[in-house]
């Protein structure tokens, strides 16, 4: 990141959720905000696209895409269960807390104060209302904590919550990760946490080890290096040693599967994958 500047990463991900909006049928993740928030100029350019062929970039944006939807249904669930708090971690230009049709339910966006700071400029500028219910913390992660960065926000420990971590966990370093989820796993109340993964750009298909590669270097370029891959059976070990005991992972076919769309990628496919974990 630039100082000063949002991440370039987090407007490459709200372009391809904003892309999705119009470019996509069927639609797998629905957000009347997407374009709006991100400027329908930068929807149609190619700035974002990373130089992906076409097979390539539709099978990106729509893992985007179902990875919002599924972090959207989990909250949904959370909610309907009784839970009153949720965290975005890392979030970018995401929506949620400005889509939530629940207004006694709290939002803590945390994210990177360069980040925060130019997405709470869009909001003023593109008109969107900060609901009364949204709270942020920014905190960046590899030099300050996410317990401080929560307390200061007013986050309750001693109560349920649902944390959504979505295309962070690969620029963290392994201890940031470990000690994010066993901050998680400790929540007072219950807890859960919806996040995606990357494994080893040597594990996957020849193709998609190749267009992994290459995007690791582009990102690398912009100062927003990947530092942190797993595979499925480190992934869970790592939650269940946090204190997770329930823990569902899919492969971005696997879940595309979930909401009906197919893809040239077998269900084994080895590249992004998305895990729900509860305590």
């Amino acid at each position: 990141m630039q100082v000063g500047q949002p991440s370039r990463t987090a407007m490459a991900v709200a372009h391809a959720r904003a892309y999705h909006q119009v470019a996509d049928e069927p639609r797998v993740f629905t957000d009347p905000l997407a374009v709006r928030i991100i400027g329908e100029s930068v929807v149609r350019s190619n700035e974002f696209d990373d130089g992906l062929d076409r097979d390539l970039a539709r099978r990106r944006r729509l893992f985007i895409a179902a990875r919002s939807r599924f972090a959207d249904d989990v909250v949904a669930e959370a909610v309907a269960a009784g839970t009153d708090q949720v965290v975005i971690l890392g979030a970018g230009l995401d929506t949620s807390a400005y889509r939530d049709p629940h207004p006694d339910v709290c939002f803590f966006e945390v994210d990177h104060p360069d980040t925060q700071a130019w997405k709470r400029r869009r909001l003023a500028e593109t008109g969107i209302a900060i609901p009364p219910s949204l709270t942020f913390a920014p905190v960046d992660f590899e030099q300050s904590t996410l317990a401080s960065g929560l307390a200061s926000a007013g986050f309750d420990r001693a109560r349920p919550a649902v944390f959504v971590w979505l295309g962070v966990t690969m620029y963290l370093t392994l201890p940031s990760i470990h000690d994010t989820l066993r901050y998680i796993a400790d929540q007072g109340g219950a807890a859960e946490v919806v996040f995606d993964y990357l494994y080893p750009a040597a594990t996957a298909t020849p193709e998609y080890g190749t267009a992994q590669r290459e995007r690791a270097d582009r990102v690398a370029a912009v100062g927003e290096p990947w530092l942190s891959y797993f595979t499925a059976d480190r992934i869970r070990a790592d939650l269940v040693d946090s204190g997770f005991a329930r823990v569902e992972d899919r492969s971005a076919a696997q879940l595309l599967a979930v909401y009906g769309i197919g893809t040239t990628a077998s269900p084994a496919d080895s590249g992004p994958h998305l895990v729900r974990a509860r305590t």
